[in-house]
């Protein structure tokens, strides 16, 4: 059985935020076995599962991303949407657009540190919207 939902984001500073209880709250009981598709309708946001004890963790991927991909290179030609925007992009296409979790003994198979991030890499990036599709 396939299960979908759509899940309306808050607007979110630029940044990493743990987004994993929001996603929990929006499908409710998970089945027994299955799988969580997560995916971001969006090209300059993306999403990652990564360490959720430590803030610090989020403020290293900002300033690595950001080092990798700078903003303001003379090379970018996308550039009517801010200085921010084609860096955006690239950080999307990098960490990528969906997460694949497994469900088992009804709830996500999470690792004991791991959460589910939106990663805002907008300065403003507005609303963001996610699909939630559980397959089991």
């Amino acid at each position: 059985m396939i299960k979908q939902f759509e899940l309306v984001l808050r607007n979110y500073p630029r940044g990493y935020h743990l987004i994993t209880s929001q996603i929990l709250s929006e499908i409710g009981e998970l089945p027994q076995t299955g799988l969580l598709n997560v995916f971001i309708k969006h090209t300059s946001a993306g999403l990652t599962l990564n360490e959720n004890a430590d803030s610090s963790v989020r403020d290293d991927f900002e300033s690595v991303l950001n080092k990798i991909i700078p903003e303001g290179l003379p090379q970018y030609t996308h550039v009517f949407e801010g200085s921010d925007d084609m860096p955006a992009h690239l950080k999307s296409s990098l960490v990528g657009v969906s997460l694949i979790i497994p469900i088992s003994n009804g709830r996500l198979n999470l690792g004991t540190w791991q959460g589910i991030y939106l990663c805002e890499f907008r300065n403003h990036g507005g609303r963001r919207n996610l699909v939630l599709t559980i397959y089991s």
